[in-house]
């Protein structure tokens, strides 16, 4: 399967993924030795994000078309939220990019957050650094439909771009929840619509008074139509305009924060199986008072008993 991954076979890339998404310790290890016999290469990892409905998917299928005009391989990583009832996702926005099928230079790959907050699977960074060690030029993560507090593509992404639609509220409403503050590119879709150009002022009007952030102040705005094609151009012509102004350090600094990211998911993943294997244990003395949240935690990293008081 290593050599299949390492001499450009899909399946053995969509295999690879799956035990990723497993948490099969055989995923770990084939990605650690393809790391090992490939230089992995640096792709252009763009965020789209946004609430629902708000053409995320049709935004991306334009900008997978410029892509492949310039002549570069796209991998697109789309995240479907799952069912908090079932636990099913329906993994459906390859549907909306079905066009790109018969695309050897097309990658397309659904996965579930299976519970996980953030707008993000957990297991997207490796994910993503399947996909580098691939060799794709530009890697798509579409996040689910968001809202006020999803923002974890910013740690995630080189390239953040909000879509906005003008039937979405007022720009200071927006900003209000958070997720406006990790664009650094504002894309108003369906600008065809009434009150695009008003949306497009308020943004700017929002943008100035907090001007003293430097981030916040780059960020570029542009409008869309994706269903007509009309403006992915210079959305795409806005992306790598930012890529410029990061520089080769900016952009490292984001690959930290990516590390940083997985490291802490890394942390998350196995407290909650520590718990999950004493939580029967644990739970009782909690809920008598028998030892604090910190005990449970100290007994549970450490194996060390509380504290006794004097």
């Amino acid at each position: 399967m290593l050599e299949r991954f390492l001499a450009g076979d899909e399946r053995a890339l969509a295999r690879l993924i799956s035990l990723l998404e497993a948490g099969d310790i055989r995923g770990t290890a084939l990605l650690r030795d393809a790391r090992a016999h490939k230089t992995v290469q640096r792709s252009h990892v763009i965020g789209i994000t946004g609430a629902p409905g708000a053409g995320k998917s049709t935004l991306t299928d334009g900008l997978i078309f410029a892509c492949r005009a310039r002549g570069q391989r796209v991998a697109v990583l789309m995240i479907d939220p799952s069912s908090p009832f079932t636990g099913g996702a329906i993994l459906g926005d390859r549907i909306r990019m079905g066009k790109h099928h018969a695309d050897n230079g097309v990658y397309l790959r659904s996965m579930a957050t299976r519970g996980a907050l953030g707008g993000l699977a957990r297991t997207v960074v490796s994910t993503l650094s399947a996909l580098e060690l691939f060799g794709f030029d530009v890697i798509f993560l579409e996040t689910v439909g968001v809202g006020q507090s999803e923002v974890d593509i910013a740690s995630v992404a080189d390239h953040v771009v909000v879509v906005l639609t003008p039937a979405g509220g007022d720009a200071v409403q927006a900003f209000k929840a958070g997720i406006m503050e990790i664009a650094d590119v504002f894309c108003i879709n369906k600008a065809d619509l009434p009150g695009a150009d008003r949306l497009q002022r308020e943004i700017r009007a929002a943008q100035e008074l907090g001007a003293h952030d430097e981030h916040t102040h780059w960020a570029e705005i542009v409008q869309t139509v994706a269903s007509n094609t009309q403006g992915i151009t210079t959305l795409l012509e806005a992306i790598d305009a930012h890529r410029v102004w990061l520089g080769e350090a900016g952009i490292t600094a984001r690959r930290l924060e990516r590390a940083r990211f997985e490291l802490n998911q890394a942390i998350q993943d196995a407290a909650r199986r520590l718990l999950a294997a004493r939580e029967a244990e644990l739970l009782p003395r909690l809920e008598r008072g028998e030892l604090s949240a910190d005990d449970a935690v100290r007994e549970l990293l450490y194996g060390a008993p509380p504290p006794v008081e004097s």
